[in-house]
């Protein structure tokens, strides 16, 4: 008899976090697979600080993280699905069959204006770096940060404009940093308590905040905020916007394409066998110890339909999280209280046992034995 077969497709956090945690739930019992098409996992939750010259991004190989899980590795890339069938194809022409699937792939990107720069955490270095460098010697001295509308991830756009508010100050160079969003508050998908937080640190840091914009950047230097108001940066940076996977026989939701998950993410209207973790999905609020969290709920439905350990309890999401400030960081811990969205709280320093920016039970504790093991820059 074959043994169970869970292929993860996708190897962020949230993939390397569901290998882990299957590992530990299943040990030899499930066989798993991750697919990629890098040969790094990447982990990039402080890669904001690659601009201002400080240790950002580090890489571990796959195949290393691969053989300590004892999994199967295939670096490709996923071109779609066949629940019915349980296969998915990969880019490379090849597929491969599944007991069970769990998609990790993160999200697409689109760029939600045309004239300004999109910061993300691959190209950190490259789009905000010389911005930083020109403030500093005086060259740019006004500059517009947008948080879009939409799917996004909002924490680094918020640690961007602190921390070059930071270095103007420490530099005694002077530039004018406006920040535009959406949002009714800023951060407040995370809840009043960190709205609260983040808006008085704005405002201490002489950052001007316009809250529930919905602006028009109708070139590089010329921001429309509303009818009254009209801005001439020097420079306009924001955050891509997030969009679903577009994987042949996978449908995602208008209007972003994301996967629409149930309470143990498992992705709606298949047959149960296919679970989906991370930024692809429709969950409203994108950070890397959500996606973590999303990776152990369905893992744990993996194991369940192994025949190993219950049904997983409902996912409760929790965020705990760090903001960087060019100062001492705020860490923010919120959760869903049920009928009256997020309840968050703010903390000078994290009450969770961890010293990373992103708390992931089971992928923290690897990555400190690995760098332990190999110590990196």
């Amino acid at each position: 008899m074959s043994p169970f077969s869970a292929v993860i497709c996708g190897a962020g956090i949230a993939g390397v976090e569901a290998a882990l945690r299957l590992r530990r739930l299943a040990g030899a019992d499930v066989e798993v697979t991750l697919v990629d098409p890098g040969e790094s996992l990447v982990y990039r939750p402080l890669a904001v600080r690659e601009p201002f010259a400080l240790s950002g991004v580090r890489r571990y190989p796959l195949r290393a993280i691969a053989d300590a899980i004892g999994a199967q590795w295939r670096q490709d890339g996923v071109d779609g699905v066949d629940p019915a069938a349980g296969k998915v194809h990969l880019a490379g022409g090849t597929e491969l069959g599944y007991d069970a699937l769990l998609l990790a792939l993160g999200g697409h990107e689109a760029s939600p204006h045309e004239h300004a720069h999109v910061f993300n955490d691959r190209n950190a270095g490259e789009t905000f770096h010389g911005i930083v460098q020109d403030i500093e010697d005086g060259y740019i001295t006004s500059l517009v940060l947008i948080e879009p509308d939409g799917p996004t991830w909002p924490l680094p756009l918020y640690e961007l404009a602190l921390m070059t508010a930071e270095r103007a100050y420490s530099m005694n160079a002077s530039c004018e940093i406006t920040f535009l969003t959406a949002r009714q508050r800023p951060l407040d998908a995370f809840g009043g308590g960190a709205a609260e937080a983040v808006e008085r640190l704005l405002a201490d840091a002489g950052i001007v905040l316009h809250a529930g914009a919905t602006p028009r950047v109708e070139g590089a230097r010329h921001v429309v905020v509303d009818q009254d108001t009209e801005l001439r940066p020097q420079r306009v940076v924001t955050l891509p916007r997030i969009t679903g996977p577009q994987l042949a026989g996978i449908s995602g939701v208008e209007p972003y394409g994301l996967l629409a998950i149930d309470d143990v993410c498992r992705v709606r209207d298949l047959d149960g066998r296919v679970f989906a973790a991370g930024d692809l999905t429709d969950f409203a609020v994108k950070h890397g110890g959500i996606s973590a969290q999303q990776a152990d709920t369905a893992a744990a439905g993996i194991a369940h339909l192994a025949g190993i350990g219950e049904a997983p309890g409902p996912f409760k999401p929790v965020v705990r999280g760090m903001l960087l400030t060019g100062r001492k960081p705020l860490f923010i811990s919120a959760h869903l209280a049920e009928g009256r969205g997020w309840h968050s709280e703010v903390h000078d320093e994290p009450p969770w046992q961890s010293d990373e920016k992103v708390v992931a039970e089971e992928l923290g504790p690897f990555l400190r034995e690995q760098d332990q093991a190999a110590p990196r820059p």
